[in-house]
């Protein structure tokens, strides 16, 4: 089966950044794309951002030009690079992966807030 950890989040101060991790393992074959949601207490959980592995990338537009998603060259890690980081953006975030056969899995989540 294949395992999601996320790493990386935590409390940071407005303007402020952090970085997250994902590692997959298990029995993955081929993914189709890994990326990030997020879901915040009231709010439906939605896409933050995505990398497909022909490399192309996707961004929620209150993200997009703060955040940046990537891969390692092995394509099992995908990260995020969250700058000017706002309270908006305080969440529980999730890991996604989505495999040849359009299956979705899902890491535990990781809390990034956000203070003033």
């Amino acid at each position: 089966q294949v395992q999601l950890v996320e790493s990386g989040g935590g409390l940071v101060q407005t303007g402020g950044s952090l970085r997250l991790s994902c590692a997959a393992s298990g029995s993955i074959s081929s993914i189709y794309s890994m990326g990030w949601f997020r879901q915040a207490p009231g709010k439906q959980r939605a896409l933050v951002a995505d990398i497909c592995s022909s490399g192309s990338r996707n961004y929620a537009d209150s993200v997009k030009c703060r955040f940046t998603i990537s891969r390692d060259d092995a394509n099992n890690t995908v990260n995020l690079q969250m700058n000017s980081l706002k309270s908006e953006d305080t969440a529980v975030y999730y890991c996604n992966l989505v495999d040849r056969r359009r299956w979705n899995y899902w890491g535990q989540g990781t809390q990034v807030t956000v203070s003033s």
